[in-house]
């Protein structure tokens, strides 16, 4: 199964070992492409984009919308539809098909652009212990409803001065090879860009988590106090470090545009990149995301001890940042604020939608995730959507607010679910 991962680009789980594609894969990749560039020539997609950019810099506009299935897309676009055989193919095929079905029926506020983002092949080994026996969990996206359980690396805090830092290894040689092909199937349709999305979140807790474990650290916070900030600091200057080492090789991209930024939100905005940007990618040129999903049990004085001094730092290196993902933020969110260039905020289904409001007012974007259960069942419940969404938007009529309907590991095998809740959300929009 392809691994959705928001509509960040991700063809890590294909088959590198076979890199040539035959004909009628190239045929059936052109003749996609030829359609996504039609879509993208549309007026609506350039009004979209407009949208976006006055609603990034908190100008007042209507509500914006924006929907990605996620694993549900494994059932929008099964792979038996799939035409390609060569597995790197199937992923472009499945990137292409996605856009295409944004712009022809999903009819949310996602722009469908005339690109195909290529991103580096690597292999990127997390965070380790030296000399431990444990295998490390694999920090990948759960599928078909399946769960897992984190394996405790650092088994003592003696082993810090062991802890090993991620290992990023680029295969150059793959890529250009890829390059040509994308430029063989795609030049005159759509522009061809090498474009790699290196992480998602500077948040450090994940990392943490996947190093010490769940149970574990939420004791660690008490009785261990000064190793939680022993290793945050190690987490800390080793995340500095891989964002150096990519702005210095020139491999970060500008996500002022369509890109995915935050925990939902599409990059369009013209005070990025900064006034002095060259053409080379620093961070200071991006969106950033930091989020602490993990520690969600402890309290907000332990957050603003813990976790947030090292985020804070990280943050501030970036253009503009956004902070949360599926933590309630209600307590966290006047911490939080402290970061200047805060922007964007997720309040998810468990937050409290009047404080945030109240908290948020139109001075930063209120990124709303609307719980995604309702779209899990054969057949959605519209009457309890749209009362919710009613609601919802009640409350954040004086808010600089955007719906992002995300987390979905299933619509119920039924495509109509996604589909209706865009209708029943633009139709509440129009009725404001």
């Amino acid at each position: 199964m392809i691994e959705q991962l928001n509509f960040r680009v991700n063809f890590n789980n294909a088959d590198y070992s076979d890199l040539c594609f035959s004909n009628e894969d190239k045929r059936v990749l052109k003749e996609l492409g030829k359609q996504v560039a039609e879509i993208a020539a549309r007026p609506i997609m350039e009004e979209r984009k407009k949208l976006w950019i006055r609603h990034n810099n908190l100008q007042r506009t209507r509500p914006v919308l924006l929907c990605d299935p996620e694993n549900g897309w494994n059932e929008l676009i099964p792979e038996s539809q799939l035409k390609c055989k060569n597995s790197i193919a199937r992923h472009w095929e499945d990137h292409l098909r996605k856009q295409i079905f944004w712009g022809n029926e999903m009819n949310d506020d996602y722009v469908v652009e005339p690109y195909f983002n290529l991103p580096y092949v690597y292999k990127d080994k997390q965070w380790g212990v030296a000399g431990s026996t444990r295998v490390a969990t694999e920090k990948k996206t759960a599928e078909q409803g399946k769960a897992y359980h984190i394996e405790t690396v650092l088994e003592e805090f003696s082993q810090i001065k062991d802890i090993t830092k991620p290992e990023l290894t680029i295969d150059y040689k793959t890529t250009e090879s890829l390059l040509a092909t994308a430029h063989e199937i795609f030049d005159d349709i759509i522009t061809v860009r090498l474009n790699t999305v290196w992480f998602w979140s500077v948040g450090l807790t994940d990392d943490l988590v996947f190093l010490r474990g769940m149970e574990k650290l939420m004791y660690d916070f008490y009785d261990e106090p000064e190793h939680v900030h022993e290793v945050m600091d190690i987490l800390f200057k080793g995340t500095m470090e891989r964002l150096d080492f990519l702005e210095e090789n020139n491999l970060l991209c500008l996500n002022n545009d369509g890109s995915f930024v935050g925990s939902g939100g599409m990059g369009f905005t013209d005070t990025l990149p900064a006034e002095d940007f060259d053409g080379k990618v620093r961070t200071k040129d991006m969106w950033g995301l930091a989020e602490s999903q993990v520690t969600v049990g402890i309290s907000p004085d332990m957050f603003e001890e813990f976790i947030f001094p090292y985020q804070k730092k990280l943050m501030e290196r970036f253009g503009l940042t956004c902070y949360g993902c599926c933590e309630p933020m209600d307590d966290r969110v006047d911490i939080v604020k402290a970061v200047p260039n805060l922007r964007r905020v997720s309040v998810s289904p468990w937050a409290n939608k009047e404080l945030m409001a109240a908290k948020l007012k139109h001075d930063y974007i209120y990124s709303m995730k609307p719980s995604p259960s309702h779209l899990a069942v054969p057949k959605m419940d519209e009457e309890v959507v749209r009362k919710e969404i009613r609601e919802a938007l009640k409350i954040t009529r004086d808010n600089c607010v955007e719906l992002v309907m995300k987390d979905n590991h299933t619509l119920g095998n039924n495509p109509e679910n996604i589909k209706n809740w865009v209708k029943i959300v633009r139709e509440e929009i129009d009725s404001l």
